[in-house]
């Protein structure tokens, strides 16, 4: 399972890698097209949209290694590891809720504007523009359940390995 996991957080990782490179590609041609007064008015459909996804993505893969954004200072006031883990474990049910909030409603986002268009790129949809949201809730659920069963089983042993 745990391979499964990685992988994909490791494909995660490559689509958000994308987009980034997508962006700052656009955003360069962007500057270029301002510079010799060409109008490239697509660019700013495609530098949000594909910064949008490059976020999502890469939120999604790093709650899986817990380097989300996060308040420490109760975590590293405790020094019984048991603690820790508990509070590692609260911590994710509460990520795991926001987790799955976010793939409902990032669902039903993506099914209200699935038909809806580009305002630069006509022919380009905006549903699959926003199939990121989903897409980052479920993973994140994913991983969450998976660090919440590793924390469980650390606990259930009476150590954190």
């Amino acid at each position: 399972m745990k391979k499964a996991i990685e992988t994909m957080q490791k494909i995660q990782v490559a689509i958000g890698g994308f987009f980034l490179l997508v962006f700052l590609l656009t955003v360069v041609i962007q500057m270029m097209s301002r510079y010799l007064g060409i109008a490239a008015t697509w660019t700013e459909d495609v530098t949000m949209y594909s910064f949008i996804w490059a976020v999502f993505m890469g939120a999604g893969a790093m709650v899986y290694e817990k380097r989300h954004f996060a308040f420490t200072s109760i975590s590293d006031l405790l020094k019984n590891r048991t603690l820790k883990t508990l509070l590692s474990i609260v911590i994710s049910v509460i990520m795991l809720i926001f987790a799955g909030l976010m793939a409902y409603y990032g669902y039903l986002v993506t099914k209200q504007f699935w038909n809806y268009t580009w305002a630069y790129i006509p022919s380009f949809k905006r549903g699959p523009t926003w199939l990121c949201l989903p897409l980052c809730g479920v993973t994140s659920s994913v991983y969450l359940i998976y660090l919440i069963m590793e924390d469980v089983i650390n606990l259930v042993k009476g150590g954190n390995q």
